[in-house]
């Protein structure tokens, strides 16, 4: 089998599957089947929430809501901690000016 006989039967057969998923996808019993199954597995996810809710277990999205209001915290402590830091530093430095001047004083 040549090159070309093998690009001619791999084409036919792509058009082939190509016109197949086309009818699958305008046949409406195929299209109903589908929106069923769509709407039974919302139906699933809300029946799954409402038990979690019943037992008061969270969710998988309660988690993430946690986490990112966890890192939003973390995130200001951190801020605070470091403009602890620079308040510490800053007295320091004062007491240290202080310590000095009134060393001049002293001495003169």
């Amino acid at each position: 089998m040549t090159e070309e006989d093998d690009n001619g039967i791999r084409a036919r057969g792509e058009e082939a599957l190509s016109e197949l998923a086309q009818a699958i996808a305008e046949n409406p019993l195929v299209g109903g089947a589908l929106a069923r199954a769509l709407g039974a597995g919302e139906r699933a996810a809300v029946a799954q929430r409402q038990a979690l809710g019943a037992l008061n277990l969270a969710s998988t999205s309660d988690f993430e809501r946690l986490e990112l209001r966890l890192r939003s915290f973390a995130s200001r402590l951190e801020a605070m901690e470091d403009t602890i830091d620079d308040l510490r530093d800053e007295v320091a430095g004062l007491r240290a000016r202080e310590a000095e001047s009134g060393t001049q004083g002293a001495g003169a």
